[in-house]
């Protein structure tokens, strides 16, 4: 999805190919859930890591490894926040980390398909993440840059997340279905 009225996408360099690392401070790792049946609640983690090798030629040889710091969830709203921090959710004292690793990559155009094993509360499920090239850059330091953004939908009990609490009008206060959203910035190595 491109932003109306945004910039125009750039393209520093003709070969994405190479090792890169991924840039939490221009990064978004997302997600939205339907609360109570009406609306949707974001939130973030604010810390994480992850490396990738981009191969355009053979995008099979391509990886993604990324680990999440479960504690790092922002949403906005502390009390919210504490009770996803709980066992009733990511159980952060006792699985400090969500970590992603793909097991394959296709492309189809702008299109890099990535497919791993998401780790949640020690279940690895696999999750097959759409992600669209946005363009390279070089910035002002001298390094280049890839974007690439994807959004995938899960259902949050396929990890044990299973809290939940039934409306009295019908329905249930958290949607089992979650989209996760990627917004990602990477700086190829040197």
């Amino acid at each position: 999805m491109i932003l109306v009225g945004a910039d125009a996408p750039t393209a520093a360099v003709g070969d994405i190919s190479g090792d890169y690392a991924i840039d939490p401070a221009h990064s978004r790792l997302g997600f939205a859930a339907r609360h109570a049946m009406v609306t949707k609640v974001r939130g973030a983690f604010t810390e994480f890591s992850g490396t990738a090798h981009v191969d355009v030629a053979d995008p099979g040889r391509s990886w993604v490894s990324i680990a999440i710091v479960t504690n790092s969830i922002a949403t906005g709203q502390q009390q919210r926040d504490d009770h996803l921090r709980s066992g009733d959710f990511f159980d952060s004292e006792q699985h400090p980390e969500i970590t992603f690793a793909s097991t394959s990559v296709d492309r189809d155009g702008d299109v890099w398909t990535v497919t791993g094993d998401l780790t949640i509360k020690g279940v690895a499920r696999s999750v097959s993440v759409p992600f669209r090239y946005v363009g390279s850059a070089k910035d002002p330091y001298g390094n280049v840059r890839v974007g690439f953004e994807g959004e995938v939908s899960i259902n949050r009990k396929d990890w044990g997340l299973t809290w939940n609490a039934a409306l009295e009008t019908g329905g249930v206060l958290v949607s089992d279905r979650v989209a996760l959203e990627f917004d990602v910035s990477a700086i190829k190595d040197a």
